[in-house]
C-alpha cells in the first residue's frame, strides 16, 4: 500500500500521483485534516483510503476507484461521480453526491441538505438522516435514507426512486408517496446489502414523481 502523509505533502501531489501511471493500486492518506478536494478526478481502479476528516468537494467525478473516508467530509463529496464508489465512515454536508452520473454513494452516518440534488443516476444510501432539499430535481438514480428526511423531500424531481426509513418533514412539489411492489423491495434490499447496511426493505416507503411538472411519454424513460 502506498501512503500520502499531508503534513508534508500537497494535495496537488496527492491527486498527480493518482492521476499518473499508477503502479500501486491500494493507496492511503494519513493527516488529511480536513482539507479540500482530496482524491478527485481519479478515472482508474485505485482503492485510497483517507485516514481522517476531508473538506469539499472529496472523491470529486470519480471514476472506478474505491474512495473511504474514515471521518466526516464537507460540501459536495463524490459530486459529478460517475462510477465507483465512495463511503464515508461520518457524516456529511450539504449537496453530498450532487449531479452524479453513477457509481455508489454511502454515507453511514447523516447527510446535510440537497442530498442528491439533480442526481442523474448514482445510488445513494444513507445511513442516517437528510436535510431539507434533498434530491432537488433529481432526474436519475435511487436516494436511500435510513433515517429521516427533512423538509422538501424531492422537491421537482424526475424519474429517481426514493426509499425512506423514517419521517419526511415534508414533500417537495410534485412528489408523492408510491406503492411499495416486489421489485422494488427486491432492488432495495439489495442496494442495502451492497451497502452494508443492516435494514430491511419493509420497513421503507417509496417516493417518487406525480409527472406532473414536466412532458413525460413512458416510451422515453431511458433517456431521463
Amino acid at each position: 500500500m502506498k501512503t500520502i502523509d499531508l503534513s508534508s505533502a500537497s494535495v496537488r501531489e496527492l491527486n498527480q500521483a493518482l492521476h499518473g501511471d499508477v503502479q500501486d493500486r491500494e493507496w492511503r492518506v494519513s493527516r488529511p485534516d480536513g482539507k479540500h478536494n482530496l482524491a478527485v478526478g481519479i478515472n482508474q481502479p485505485l482503492s485510497v483510503d483517507i485516514d481522517g476528516h476531508a473538506g469539499y468537494y472529496c472523491a470529486g467525478m470519480n471514476q472506478q476507484a474505491s474512495v473511504t473516508v474514515h471521518g466526516n467530509v464537507g460540501v459536495g463529496v463524490a459530486e459529478n461521480m460517475m462510477s465507483g464508489s465512495v463511503r464515508v465512515k461520518g457524516s456529511a454536508s450539504q449537496a453530498a453526491g450532487a449531479t452524479a452520473h453513477g457509481g455508489l454513494l454511502v454515507i453511514e452516518g447523516d447527510a446535510g441538505a440537497r442530498c442528491g440534488i439533480s442526481m442523474k443516476g448514482v445510488d445513494i444510501v444513507v445511513g442516517g438522516s437528510i436535510g431539507h432539499m434533498s434530491c432537488f430535481m433529481g432526474q436519475a438514480g435511487r436516494l436511500v435514507v435510513c433515517g429521516d428526511a427533512g423538509d422538501a423531500l424531492g422537491d421537482s424531481l424526475y424519474e429517481v426512486r426514493i426509499y425512506v426509513k423514517g419521517s419526511v418533514q415534508s414533500l417537495g412539489s410534485d412528489c408523492i408517496e408510491k406503492e411499495m411492489r416486489a421489485e422494488h423491495l427486491q432492488e432495495l434490499q439489495a442496494l442495502l446489502n451492497e451497502a452494508g447496511l443492516e435494514h430491511k426493505a419493509a420497513d421503507f416507503k417509496r417516493y417518487g414523481s406525480a409527472r406532473q411538472l414536466y412532458n413525460f411519454k413512458v416510451d422515453n424513460a431511458s433517456a431521463y
